[in-house]
């Protein structure tokens, strides 16, 4: 359990410098910012995607992807304060593949999956991100984890699979 706490701090603090590469200011040096408290940065992340979701579905990609950036953003954040949620990394990964980062989006749901190994949302989107990458068989053992749980990802990643549904990556 230790080793899996280290990994995901490690993987945080590496992500994290990545991301705030292009941040200045005290922000960027771990200080202060103005704002909203920590502790609301995972509903702004959310709230981010969600709206996010909706431009995707009226076709407006750019605007969709400044949403992606922004929920990435407060993710970030919340992840710092309290790193190693699953529901946290699972939307991390989300808004990471949303912007085309497959490396970093994989990351994410891997290491909320050593957290929570039948967390639904991180195994659907998982599954999704290996058929982004053509990794078809990866993709069918995530089915096959949600196979039991007779829930709306499954259906979905089923429907994926299947090539029943198209994916929007």
């Amino acid at each position: 359990m230790l080793k899996k706490i280290l990994i995901i701090i490690f993987f945080n603090l590496l992500i994290t410098n990545v991301h705030s590469a292009g941040t200045s200011g005290k922000e960027a040096q771990g200080g202060t910012q103005e704002g909203p408290p920590p502790a609301k940065k995972y509903t702004l992340g959310y709230k981010e995607i969600k709206r996010a979701k909706k431009l995707e579905k009226k076709g407006k990609i750019e605007k969709a992807k400044i949403k992606y950036k922004k929920a990435l953003d407060f993710l970030l954040e919340a992840n710092a304060v309290k790193p190693g949620d699953p529901d946290t990394l699972n939307y991390l990964g989300f808004a990471s593949r949303k912007l085309g980062e497959f490396v970093n989006a994989e990351i994410y749901y891997r290491l909320g999956l050593e957290i929570e190994p039948n967390h639904n949302g991180i195994n659907e989107y998982l599954g999704e991100l290996y058929l982004n990458t053509n990794r078809k068989n990866k993709a069918l053992e995530r089915l096959k984890v949600l196979e039991s749980c007779n829930c709306a990802e499954y259906k979905e990643l089923k429907e994926l699979i299947e090539g029943k549904k198209q994916s929007k990556y």
